[in-house]
């Protein structure tokens, strides 16, 4: 079982936040392919990297995720490239981990 985790950022670069509409598609679009999905929406997460050794960037974020039996690589490699354009993004996060249910 696989578990993918989609970031996306609540503002974009100039600090507007995104439509909820933005939201809501990726939300119906993974919850019709995968048959469900959890939303981390009600705390951002606070993603902070160094884009320079002397700058450091701060991200409000939220999670979504869905869990898989097949890993889809070049789907989800479209889909992250769609997502990325619309939350104009130079990189937009997905990331899987394998999973094991007990």
């Amino acid at each position: 079982m696989h578990l993918v985790q989609i970031l996306l950022p609540l503002y974009d670069n100039s600090g507007m936040p995104f439509s909820r509409n933005e939201y809501t598609r990726v939300r119906d679009v993974l919850a019709e392919k995968f048959g469900g999905i959890t939303t981390y929406v009600r705390s951002p997460a606070e993603g902070i990297w160094k884009e320079t050794p002397t700058m450091t960037v701060r991200d409000d974020i939220v999670i979504y995720e869905v869990m898989t039996e097949v890993l889809d690589r070049d789907w989800w490699r479209d889909y992250r490239k769609k997502l990325a354009g619309r939350f104009r993004q130079d990189m937009l996060i997905v990331r899987v981990s394998e999973v094991e249910i007990l």
